[in-house]
């Protein structure tokens, strides 16, 4: 299938979970989760109107990120991405990643988000971050225990370069979807706390949540990000 027949698929899976939860698709990004393909299928991604584009780490990202801002400066037509930031970030990969990239999904600690606010105001630009929970308590994943969110949300408010943007947590993997659930629900239920406790200066609507085993009961709970890889853009073996 070519990335436009997944998109359409996609987004009509996305319509039906909408339908079943009172939605409108118009709430929920989708992000294409380019780590595993090449930069041409990333192009295509672009080509086939999905200008949101996600990598996990800035080492393999870089050389589409790179190639991506030349074909962007040279070709036309509708090719310039929104990246998104999605993985572990490393406190000295920060002034590779801040100003490359619109938002950071995984703010998990004070020391990431205070060298996130100093490129940012080197650069005078602000910084959508979303908060990453470890919802689920498993060891393999990273972020914040739910008991956690609210001293950290509240220490890290007065940064004036980082806009806490929303809440992002990763399910784990089950052969049956509806068992991830709990952890999108209860995303969703610390994301209402946070801003019915009014810690930081504006509301955070955000919830970063959803990959391509899960998606469907993800925007059923409230994603309005959607993280999707295999099942939009495909996995390529050696990915250039």
């Amino acid at each position: 299938m070519t990335v436009m027949e997944r998109r359409s698929e996609v987004e009509r899976r996305i319509r039906e979970a909408c339908g079943r939860s009172g939605r409108a698709p118009e709430e929920i990004g989708i992000i294409a989760v380019t780590k595993y393909v090449s930069t041409s299928t990333a192009v295509e991604a672009l080509r086939s109107g999905l200008p949101n584009l996600g990598e996990n780490r800035w080492q393999d990202a870089e050389p589409k990120w790179r190639a991506i801002a030349e074909l962007t400066e040279t070709a036309p037509g509708p090719i310039r991405p929104v990246w998104h930031f999605i993985g572990s970030l490393q406190t000295n990969k920060v002034k590779e990643v801040v100003g490359r990239f619109m938002y950071i999904h995984s703010l998990d600690r004070l020391s990431l988000a205070q060298a996130i606010d100093r490129k940012a105001g080197q650069l005078g630009i602000t910084v959508p971050c979303f908060i990453q929970v470890n919802v689920s308590g498993e060891d393999s994943k990273h972020g914040l225990a739910p008991e956690q969110l609210i001293d950290f949300a509240r220490t890290v408010a007065p940064l004036p370069n980082v806009e806490i943007a929303g809440l992002m947590t990763m399910a784990p993997f089950e052969a049956e979807p509806e068992q991830t659930r709990p952890v999108f629900r209860s995303l969703r239920l610390l994301r209402d706390e946070l801003n019915e406790r009014a810690v930081l200066p504006a509301e955070a609507k955000g919830l970063s949540m959803g990959m391509s085993n899960d998606f469907e009961i993800a925007v059923e709970e409230g994603a309005t990000w959607l993280r999707l890889g295999t099942i939009l853009v495909g996995k390529e073996e050696a990915a250039q």
